[in-house]
């Protein structure tokens, strides 16, 4: 069986690290897999890149280009939005030249290629849904909007009142391509995604299954608290919180408001803060407690060792598909509060191994945090997180499904 993963990268950001996971997990299961990618940036043969430098050169001015029919609309920044219009990637030759027995598309933004292309290629298809944008009209968190149902128009996200606007053409787009696509499998991550797509009008007449994404629980594991806050010198006797670097200029979903207002009402005096993936800015806000800074972290085992190093992780996002950072967390037995959106309740069972707050809820997130630290059987809690991922998201255990449904759909396809 030769299998090709195809995403804009291959370890930046988190629909790259899910789908590169795949991969290497594929190929731990002696599948014959390949990655191909528009912007290499692992040292891993197994993943095809540009092919030269200037391929390289012109693949980083793609995403600009592919934006620029953004120009004319007032864009909100709340989130991507992606058109997919720009031709000549010579992704899909690449890809039918290739014989692959099955095509995986994962996050294929970033002008990786025309919309259009996608009907020329020759093997079956399977489609990972990491957002919302395949079955919105561009945008990737849908926020309240509910133009998806019908054929988009009068977009929020661009600030427009035209029925006829970008995110209209684009969702019409979307359809005649998807009409031509009869060998595809959709995949989503989470069961609330699986739900949203065969509620939309582009997806509901196409195969969609519940597949997540796979974790190699011999990296993300428990490690002794103690050695891991010495890795990262921090205080053995203070409850350690950990969260994410936050940008609210660039990514409201985020929920930067949400912990900046939590944090007001914890006392600073036994709980320290880590912020995790971002160096000490130049003017830090000051949250009133002591802050560490891990840098940008690339690496698994980095990653694991600071999740060990916390009492709990905090998720404030807006909206989570399946989300790396709680199944990680939870892997290392590490709980987790978060609001209860989207896929994050096939992720915490609440009150379990974790705690979910009300969406929007600064009061249900402190007594979240609150609740974990001071009034859980903590112990149990940590296991529980661990245990869960090592039932439901085992690298092994999910890779052999995904290797079943390739293998149904080859031979269909044969048929």
């Amino acid at each position: 069986m030769k299998v090709l993963i195809v995403n804009t990268s291959d370890i930046h950001g988190g629909a790259a690290r899910a789908a590169y996971r795949l991969h290497r997990g594929l190929i731990n299961a002696n599948v014959d897999s390949k990655m191909l990618v528009q912007v290499k940036a692992s040292d891993d043969y197994t993943v095809l890149g540009p092919n030269s430098r200037l391929k390289q050169g012109i693949n980083l001015l793609r995403p600009h280009i592919d934006n620029l029919p953004l120009i004319r609309y007032k864009s909100t920044n709340e989130g991507p939005f992606t058109i997919l219009w720009l031709p000549f990637s010579n992704i899909v030759k690449r890809i039918n030249r290739m014989s692959p027995d099955i095509v995986h598309l994962h996050w294929i933004s970033g002008g990786m290629l025309k919309l259009e292309e996608l009907r020329q290629i020759k093997a079956p298809i399977v489609w990972t849904m990491h957002d919302n944008w395949l079955f919105t009209g561009g945008c990737h968190v849908k926020w309240d909007c509910l133009s998806y149902l019908e054929e988009c128009g009068k977009c929020p996200k661009l600030k427009s009142y035209s029925k006829k606007d970008l995110s209209h053409t684009n969702w019409k787009r979307k359809q005649k391509t998807l009409d031509k696509l009869k060998n595809i499998t959709i995949v989503g991550l989470s069961k609330w995604i699986s739900v949203e797509a065969r509620n939309s009008k582009l997806l509901k007449n196409k195969k969609i299954i519940t597949l997540p994404n796979p974790i190699n629980l011999n990296v993300y594991k428990p490690i002794k608290k103690e050695v891991a806050r010495n890795l990262w010198n921090l205080p053995i006797d203070k409850k350690i919180l950990l969260f994410g670097a936050l940008n609210p200029t660039s990514d409201p979903n985020k929920g930067y408001y949400y912990i900046t207002e939590a944090l007001t009402k914890l006392d600073s005096e036994e709980i320290e803060i880590v912020i995790m993936g971002s160096s000490k800015p130049s003017s830090s806000s000051n949250f009133g407690f002591k802050i560490h800074y891990s840098g940008i972290l690339s690496d698994d085992v980095s990653l694991a060792t600071i999740y060990s190093a916390a009492d709990l992780m905090i998720i404030p996002s807006l909206q989570e598909n399946l989300s790396n950072a709680i199944m990680e967390s939870l892997a290392c037995g590490t709980p987790v509060v978060a609001f209860n959106t989207g896929g994050n309740s096939d992720l915490i069972s609440h009150k379990e191994n974790g705690y979910l707050s009300k969406l929007k809820s600064v009061e249900s997130l402190v007594k979240g945090i609150k609740w974990i630290l001071y009034d859980s059987d903590y112990k149990k809690i940590a296991k529980n997180a661990r245990d869960h991922i090592s039932e439901k998201f085992d690298s092994q255990k999910v890779v052999n499904t995904y290797i079943n449904q390739y293998s149904s759909i080859i031979n269909k396809s044969e048929k």
